[in-house]
């Protein structure tokens, strides 16, 4: 009886570990260039744009660090940038758009997908949160999705959705 209570004990603690290894290669999945198309909502009830845009992410066991641009109308560009923290099952990190000012990001992943709650730096679409979503799809693709609430409605609302894919080997 005592060996199978210390067997159990022994496997109890490597559980942990384990965990932070599948966090680690998520994590690590996500690095690399990216690039493609979306739509951005100007706000809710607005005009939509389409948009082109080009994403570095540098990846650790623990860490993601995605820089990003996107064009629009060949009129605009505007930089975005996210630093990604996981600890355990958590993830918590900061998203600074084009304001310029960090919103706070807090969540956790469920399969091969973060889904992170974004607090505004200032107020956006009538309030300070939202819900941004990171999916890996496959080995080479990657969307991004932000959604936040009418508040006139009360529904939610797509305000950005980016699809990128990780260059073909043959433009490598």
């Amino acid at each position: 009886m005592r060996a199978v209570l210390i067997a159990a004990l022994v496997s109890l603690t490597c559980l942990p570990a384990r965990a932070d290894m599948s966090e680690a290669g998520f994590l690590q999945s996500l690095g690399g260039d990216w690039s493609g198309a979306g739509m951005v909502l100007t706000r809710i009830g607005g005009t939509s744009l389409n948009v082109s845009c080009t994403l570095r992410s540098d990846a650790s066991a623990s860490t993601v660090s995605m820089n990003g641009t996107c064009r629009g109308l060949a009129v605009f560009t505007r930089a975005f940038s996210a630093i990604v923290k996981a600890a355990g099952q958590r993830y918590t990190g900061n998203y600074i758009g084009p304001s310029g000012q960090p919103s706070k990001l807090v969540g956790s992943r469920q399969g091969n997908r973060l889904n992170l709650s974004v607090t505004w730096a200032r107020v956006v679409n009538g309030d300070r949160s939202a819900t941004l979503m990171i999916e890996k799809v496959g080995q080479d693709r990657l969307v991004m999705q932000t959604v936040d609430r009418d508040l006139a409605s009360g529904r939610s609302v797509v305000t950005s959705r980016i699809d990128l894919q990780r260059p073909s080997a043959a433009s490598r």
